[in-house]
């Protein structure tokens, strides 16, 4: 992002222009780069991180030994869960971004991308999945998340921590995630859909909620729904029942607001929580994030999953 006239700053650099502004890149890889898009994060879809991920497999056939992704901040964590679902390959495929713009004292951007490319040109990074690379660290895809607007640390992963960091010009690991083992690829889609991924909302549960958005989701013509429960994956009581009839007609997914830790599965009894909404249909989301189980359950139907396959799915992810 550049200064923009009307102020502010807004996405104006390709990635040439990028590539060609970080002193010593040349030396970790031979880059080709390439600018399908310039948006600012908030404005991607999931099909347009659907369609970079079709670009990185091309890419990956062709022979390129890693791939480097840079956008904006704001989606960071959604653009790396869906390539890590999508692009299913031992090579490196690394997101990046900077939390200060170029005009900035200290814009991190530079040291960012280089960190990115040698976390991607790196054998040690290889079979982890999808990474995400800011302030030197490394976070894998399905642990990581942005949790401050303003912060150079701005990316952590609560359940986790780091898979590493960039240290003397060298990716280090100090911990190894496998892929999750899914049970069909998620790639794919069924013979009926045209590419636009069927749309899946996500509601968050507050205090006295009365479950009329819940009750609405179905007729506003969403096939299926992700709920952030309170605590460990809970509703209040009142609303336990909406919510199994929402599940009776559409794939539901309960996952927690917490945004860290497991939905429970068998510890709480009462109208709402977590034993009873599974029992209603519900599926736990496991460690995914209401974020990312919205992008799992959003995948899995364009793909024609059944919600055994979805719930097995999910049960991947912890």
């Amino acid at each position: 992002m550049t200064s923009a006239a009307g102020g502010g700053i807004a996405p104006t650099l390709g990635a040439a222009e990028l590539v060609a502004a970080v002193p010593g890149l040349e030396a970790v890889a031979r880059i080709e780069a390439r600018s399908p898009l310039r948006l600012g994060s908030s404005s991607l879809t999931l099909e347009h991180i659907a369609g970079v991920a079709e670009e990185i497999r091309a890419g990956f056939d062709a022979g390129f030994d890693g791939a480097v992704v840079i956008q904006g901040t704001d989606t960071i964590e959604e653009t790396a869960f869906i390539l890590d679902l999508l692009v299913r390959d031992e090579r490196p495929v690394v997101v990046v971004g900077a939390m200060r713009g170029p005009q900035q004292p200290g814009a991190d951007g530079p040291a960012n991308l280089l960190a990115a490319a040698t976390v991607a040109a790196s054998e040690a990074a290889r079979g982890l999945g999808t990474l995400v690379v800011l302030n030197d660290e490394i976070h894998a895809a399905r642990f990581v998340r942005k949790a401050h607007t303003a912060l150079t640390s701005a990316f952590v992963s609560d359940s986790a921590g780091p898979l590493g960091m960039v240290a003397e010009g060298r990716a280090r690991l100090l911990a190894r995630v496998t892929p999750a083992p899914l049970p069909a690829a998620l790639a794919a889609r069924t013979e009926h859909e045209a590419g636009n991924l069927p749309p899946v909302a996500l509601l968050k549960i507050a205090m006295g909620d009365d479950g009329r958005l819940i009750e609405a989701i179905p007729g506003l013509g969403y096939a299926g729904l992700v709920i952030e429960g309170a605590g460990a994956g809970h509703v209040p009581g009142a609303v336990a029942e909406i919510v199994g009839a929402v599940a009776a007609r559409i794939p539901v997914v309960l996952a927690s607001r917490t945004l860290a830790g497991p939905v429970f599965e068998k510890t709480y009894g009462y109208p709402g929580s977590e034993i009873d909404l599974i029992g209603r249909g519900l599926m736990p989301a496991g460690l995914l994030t209401g974020v990312k189980a919205r992008i799992l359950l959003a995948f899995a139907l364009r793909a024609g999953w059944d919600r055994a396959a979805i719930r097995a799915g999910l049960q991947a992810y912890g």
